[in-house]
């Protein structure tokens, strides 16, 4: 369940984001300057981690708090923060 307020934030993250890489692609088919493609990579990068931000908000907010107050869900909740903890460091 995503809270909602968090869910449209999402939602308009995710769409700049498709903006941002569209514009990417058409800079590659343009052959703009290497430096210049570089800039909007980085954008791009930065704006998914903003997007990660609000999805772990959500996750923390909702399933773990719900999943912590339970003895027997609080051991999956914890496998499932350090997955995501050790994608994000790879």
């Amino acid at each position: 369940m995503l809270d909602q307020k968090l869910k449209r934030r999402s939602i308009h993250r995710a769409k700049i984001i498709r903006g941002q890489i569209d514009g990417l692609i058409k800079a590659i088919e343009k052959e703009v300057y290497c430096p210049e493609l570089l800039g909007q990579s980085l954008s791009v990068q930065k704006s998914l981690k903003s997007l990660d931000a609000f999805l772990l908000e959500n996750h923390l907010r909702t399933h773990v708090k719900r999943q912590m107050r339970g003895r027997d869900k609080e051991e999956k909740a914890i496998k499932e923060l350090i997955r995501v903890y050790t994608l994000s460091t790879r």
